[in-house]
């Protein structure tokens, strides 16, 4: 009974981890004013783009880093539109979404089917991963997961305690006040999009390479849309988002541990997306003034405008 409860609560830091660096990413660009919907197109370019490079080189950290960098790239397509052009976001997010799952399934499509041989282990840390329980389950994981666990604390510290931190919070709050004191709003802005992209690129990449070992069309199966939700679900605040995203994570793997029992596999794939419905529900009926949601969510700022 033991060893079945630290597999599954094991498998939950594993199957959080993506949630986790897609939704800090998501956080950071919504504390700008800038919404981002496409996040899930940008977690499977990441996850084909990391799964190409390792295949072909071996080297999953080169695979790690060409995700970033297509994170990045990719973002600049909503970065232009929302913030340039100041086109609606909602659309420009949609497409972009559009846009990656449709990039990664052609550029994919020669290597489904393929199982990559190279792993990237399991890091255990010293001491700590021979506590009993806690060791086996939290210091013996993924480099992906110590990542994201670091980057979120570090988004929150970001975003709390430093001045371009507050710039960003500032920015999406009241963007016309903020750029009387200096700051280039629309800089601000695209390096949170940018930083988001770059977040959700990892996020593919832990798919591809560390959580399935294998690249096959559509394996991000809505967990962009799920990080989009929990962005919500944290009240914006990186540090939230961390149990938040464990918390789904579970729901995940619980749909794994109720198969043998008979019940509907179709009904157990829906519980997380019936999950993220009824937590968005819920939150609906909360006093819009306690959600923490930034003020120019999704508002384009045009320079000079009263």
């Amino acid at each position: 009974m033991e060893d079945i409860i630290i597999s599954t609560l094991q498998r939950t830091m594993v199957a959080g981890t993506p949630l986790l660096l897609a939704t800090t990413g998501e956080i950071i660009c919504e504390r700008s004013g800038i919404l981002n919907l496409g996040v899930e197109g940008m977690m499977a370019v990441g996850a084909v783009m990391a799964f190409i490079v390792t295949i072909t080189t071996g080297q999953p950290w080169l695979g790690v880093l060409a995700a970033l960098i297509t994170g990045i790239v990719i973002s600049m397509i909503h970065a232009f539109a929302s913030i340039t052009l100041q086109a609606n976001q909602v659309v420009s997010g949609l497409a972009l979404t559009m846009l990656g799952l449709g990039l990664s399934g052609m550029l994919g499509k020669p290597y489904v089917g393929k199982p990559l041989t190279i792993k990237m282990d399991n890091i255990a840390i010293p001491f700590l991963s021979d506590i009993p329980w806690l060791g086996k389950i939290f210091f013996n994981q993924s480099p992906f997961f110590y990542l994201a666990i670091i980057l979120a604390f570090a988004s929150w510290f970001f975003l709390e305690r430093t001045r371009l931190g507050i710039q960003i919070r500032s920015t999406g709050e009241n963007p016309k006040a903020t750029e009387t004191q200096g700051v280039n709003i629309f800089l601000i802005r695209y390096v949170s999009v940018l930083i988001g992209g770059a977040f959700s690129g990892l996020a593919g990449a832990h798919l591809s390479i560390s959580y399935s070992k294998s690249w096959i069309e559509g394996m991000t199966a809505g967990r962009g849309w799920i990080a989009i939700a929990l962005t919500i679900f944290a009240l914006w605040n990186p540090g939230r988002a961390i149990w938040a995203s464990f918390l789904f994570g579970g729901i995940f793997v619980v749909q794994y541990l109720m198969q043998p029992m008979g019940i509907s596999p179709n009904f157990l794939a829906m519980l997380p997306y019936f999950a993220t419905l009824l937590i968005l529900l819920i939150i609906s009926f909360r006093d819009p003034r306690r959600l923490n949601a930034p003020a120019m969510l999704a508002e384009p700022y045009k320079r000079g405008e009263r």
